[in-house]
C-alpha cells in the first residue's frame, strides 16, 4: 500500500526551476484579481469562452469529440446530446459548473468527489457513477506509430482503493492545515496520487482536471474560469503524460519522485496566467476597449502577427472587429503588412 506523506513540502524551499514561475504566478494572479474588479464585463465574457473550451480539450483527450457548433450548443443549454459522445460532454459541462458556482462551499472530500463524478458520467446513463471501481483497471497506453498497447501503469486494486482514497483525503487534510507547506506544490501532488489510485471505472482524467480546478479555486488561483487549463494541458499534452510517467514510477514502493508532475502542473498554470495577461495588454488605468487591446496585442508583439494569431488571444473579440482596428492602424501608419492572401501578417512600423 502507498504511503501517503507530504511533509517533503515542510522545508518550504523552492526547486531552483521553480522559482521564478511560482513567483510569476503569484504576481499574476494578484493582477488578475485587480483586473476583475475594473473590467468585469470582459472577464465575464472570457468565462463564457472557457467553459466551452475547457468543456471541448478535457473530453477530447479522452477522444470523446463532437463538432465545436455542438459543443457551444450543449455548453449554453440550447440544445440536448443527440448521441453517447455528447452525453459525456454535456455531464462535463454540468460538474464543471458546479465547480464554478459552488467551489467555495465544496469541501475536498470521499463524498464531493463521488459526487463529482456522479455528476459527471449521470447523463450518460453509467451504472457506476459515483462508485468506487469494483474490480482492477490498468492504464493502457498505445504506440501511435505501431498500434501496439502496453500496460504503462498498475492503480491500486479494487479491493484497497477505498482505504488508499481515506488515507489520500486525510493526508491532505494534515497538509492543507500546514502553513509551512506550499499550496501550489501540495495540490499536483494530490492530483498524481489521485490519478495513481485511478479510484474509478471510468472518467478518472476528467475528474482529475475537475479537482484540480476545484482545489486552485480554494485556494484563490482562479484563471480557468477565464483561460482552459484543459486547453492547455491538451496544448502540452505529450510532455503532461511523459510528466506523469515520469513521477509515478515506483509509487507502489513509495519510490517515485514527484517534481516531473509538480513542474508540469505549475508550468500549464503559468501559461494560462500568462495567456490571460496578454489579453490586457495594456498599460494604466484607464477603461480596456476591444480597439485598445488589439492594438497593444499588435504593437507589443516583436514578430509579425496574424489575424488569426490575435484571435487565439483575444477570443472574445469578433474577427470583423480585429479587421475594422488592423485597418485603422494601417490607415494612420503604425502598422504595415507583411505577405498577402492567408499567409498576410502585421508589423508595427518603428518611429
Amino acid at each position: 500500500m502507498h504511503k501517503f506523506d507530504y511533509s517533503f513540502l515542510e522545508n518550504g524551499l523552492l526547486p531552483a526551476n521553480l522559482i521564478n514561475i511560482v513567483g510569476n504566478i503569484y504576481s499574476l494572479s494578484v493582477l488578475s484579481r485587480d483586473r476583475q474588479q475594473k473590467f468585469a464585463d470582459v472577464y465575464t465574457e472570457l468565462t463564457a469562452i472557457a467553459q466551452i473550451q475547457s468543456v471541448k480539450y478535457s473530453n477530447e483527450i479522452e477522444g470523446i469529440v463532437t463538432t465545436d457548433e455542438r459543443i457551444k450548443e450543449i455548453v449554453n443549454g440550447s440544445t440536448k446530446p443527440f448521441n453517447h459522445n455528447e452525453q459525456e460532454i454535456a455531464g462535463y459541462r454540468d460538474a464543471l459548473s458546479e465547480i464554478h458556482r459552488n467551489y467555495d462551499y465544496i469541501t475536498f472530500n470521499e463524498l464531493s468527489i463521488k459526487r463529482l463524478h456522479s455528476i459527471m458520467l449521470n447523463i450518460a446513463g453509467h451504472e457506476y457513477a459515483g462508485q468506487y471501481k469494483s474490480e482492477d483497471n490498468d492504464i493502457i497506453e498505445k504506440d501511435p506509430l505501431t498500434g501496439l498497447r502496453r500496460i504503462r501503469f498498475h492503480p491500486t486494486s479494487a479491493a484497497d482503493t477505498p482505504s488508499e482514497m481515506e488515507q489520500l483525503m486525510l493526508t491532505y487534510m494534515d497538509a492543507n492545515d500546514n502553513p509551512n507547506i506550499n499550496q501550489l506544490l501540495l495540490i499536483p501532488c494530490v492530483i498524481l496520487d489521485f490519478l495513481c489510485i485511478h479510484p474509478f471505472r471510468d472518467g478518472n482524467g476528467r475528474l482529475s482536471r475537475l479537482i484540480s480546478l476545484l482545489l486552485l479555486y480554494k485556494n484563490r488561483f482562479d484563471v480557468g474560469k477565464y483561460i482552459s487549463f484543459e486547453e492547455q494541458i491538451n496544448r502540452r499534452k505529450g510532455n503532461y503524460y511523459d510528466a506523469l510517467l515520469r513521477a509515478s514510477t515506483g509509487w507502489h514502493e513509495n519510490k517515485n519522485d514527484y517534481a516531473p508532475f509538480i513542474t508540469e502542473f505549475l508550468l500549464t498554470l503559468y501559461l494560462c496566467y500568462k495567456e490571460l495577461d496578454q489579453r490586457f495588454a495594456v498599460v494604466g488605468t484607464k477603461r480596456i476597449t476591444k480597439q485598445a487591446r488589439i492594438e497593444a496585442v499588435v504593437l507589443n508583439s516583436l514578430m509579425p502577427i496574424s489575424k488569426n494569431d490575435i484571435t487565439k488571444i483575444l477570443p472574445d473579440v469578433s474577427p470583423t472587429t480585429i479587421e475594422k482596428v488592423l485597418g485603422e492602424m494601417m490607415q494612420n501608419g503604425s502598422l504595415q503588412k507583411i505577405g498577402s492572401g492567408r499567409n498576410t501578417k502585421y508589423l508595427k512600423i518603428e518611429l
